[in-house]
């Protein structure tokens, strides 16, 4: 009987200090999460043609030329560049792009805003960004929203069209799959 109790006393022993050996220490949630948008968003439609994976920056009350500067290149997100993925070759503002995953960069100025696709992939930030990496750079046509748009979200329309807005500023860039007339 001794023994089983020993045995007991060990095992138990044993099982505290492993299981706080190999506890978790759990991050809080990131103040930027990051979001994804696809096309078509549909969740029952598996075959994408596109995706999108960006962290989402909140105003807070800031200024959106603080947080992305004007005239100056910008990772589109928060934390780590944000990553396009291109499942079908596309036209991407009229300009071909074949099938794969690019980081996506803008550089915002008064009129328009400068998207840029690049093929350095997995960057924290702008901060390594190289213009010699530009697979394509292309004018996202500028618009307002009526709407206050306190996190930066993307996504892409029905026909298409990638939209990121932030604040009262909407960017368009028109994506059409190769082949069909844009």
């Amino acid at each position: 009987m001794k023994r089983v109790n020993l045995a007991v006393i060990i095992f138990t022993i044993l099982l505290v200090s492993t299981t706080h050996t190999f506890s978790q220490k759990w991050k809080k949630m990131d103040a930027s999460p990051m979001d994804a948008a696809t096309f078509p968003d549909n969740y029952r439609i598996s075959d994408k043609v596109l995706k999108v994976v960006y962290g989402r920056p909140q105003l807070k009350g800031r200024d959106l030329t603080k947080l992305a500067p004007l005239d100056k290149v910008w990772r589109t997100g928060a934390n780590e560049a944000a990553e396009i993925t291109f499942y079908k070759d596309v036209l991407f503002g009229g300009k071909e792009v074949k099938s794969g995953t690019y980081s996506l960069f803008t550089i915002p100025s008064a009129e328009d805003w400068i998207v840029i696709l690049s093929t350095a992939r997995n960057v924290w930030g702008h901060y390594s960004y190289k213009q010699e990496e530009d697979v394509v750079r292309v004018v996202g046509a500028v618009s307002s929203s009526t709407e206050n748009i306190e996190a930066f979200s993307m996504l892409f329309d029905e026909d298409m069209t990638l939209k990121m807005g932030w604040a009262n500023t909407v960017i368009s860039v028109p994506i059409t799959l190769m082949g069909l007339k844009e």
